[in-house]
């Protein structure tokens, strides 16, 4: 089922236009890779699916609802998660308050999201989510922990308000190979376990192949899919 579409967008600069009426729907339960040579809009398109850019022209849906009509706070600190390539976590802050923060700013109630006692029992079932042992590193500083493992709990912030749709910039660009293919099967199993809709935007051919569906954007916004 479509969660989020565009349609017919388009975007410019002052003088420079980066994407044009562009139509597409991204499906729940999939995992898409958007590549594309520097100055394709790949980043440009991310900041629009995630409200903090509107388009030129052209409008953007979530979930029928056109993007620029909704609460964009609402919009982006409830329902789509966005992950950073420097993953922007709080480092004095120890790994269950960085998400237990961002579940704090989405407003959600710990009711809205499962059968769960407490808060920290919640954040410890994400951080297992992400492949992590939370009595492990939970009460670690974001700093005594690995780059891999930052990334990973920042997926799970991302998930924590349970967003349907994830959005990554760059996700696996400051991790080695081995790493970047261990995020890689996190955000796959978000997609086909979960049934998340999953947006990364990527340089890695070996990471875009991963995907369900590859989106090579084109200068002035033509793409192929496969």
């Amino acid at each position: 089922m479509s969660v989020i579409e565009l349609k017919n967008v388009s975007f410019a600069y002052p003088n420079n236009p980066v994407i044009k009426n562009l139509d597409y729907e991204f499906q729940e339960g999939k995992v898409y890779a958007i590549t594309g040579k520097s100055g394709s809009g790949k980043t440009t398109l991310l900041s629009m699916l995630s409200g903090i850019m509107e388009p030129t022209s052209g409008y953007i849906v979530y979930n029928g609802y056109p993007i620029d009509e909704s609460d964009k706070y609402a919009y982006r600190s409830r329902y789509v998660g966005v992950i950073f390539q420097e993953y922007n976590l709080l480092p004095k802050f120890t790994v269950r308050e960085n998400i237990m923060l961002s579940l704090d700013i989405s407003g959600r109630k710990l009711s809205e999201l499962g059968s769960y006692t407490n808060k920290r029992e919640y954040v410890d079932s994400l951080i297992r989510e992400v492949g992590l042992n939370p009595d492990e590193i939970g009460n670690r500083r974001i700093l005594r922990i690995s780059g891999g493992q930052q990334q990973r709990i920042a997926i799970a912030r991302a998930l924590s308000f349970q967003p349907g749709v994830i959005l990554a910039d760059e996700p696996t660009g400051n991790l080695d190979i081995d790493t970047s293919i261990d995020i890689m099967n996190v955000f796959i199993h978000l997609a086909h376990e979960l049934n998340r809709c999953v947006i990364i935007v990527t340089h890695s051919p070996q990471i875009a192949d991963m995907a369900d569906i590859r989106l090579d954007l084109q200068p002035f916004s033509k793409y192929t899919s496969k």
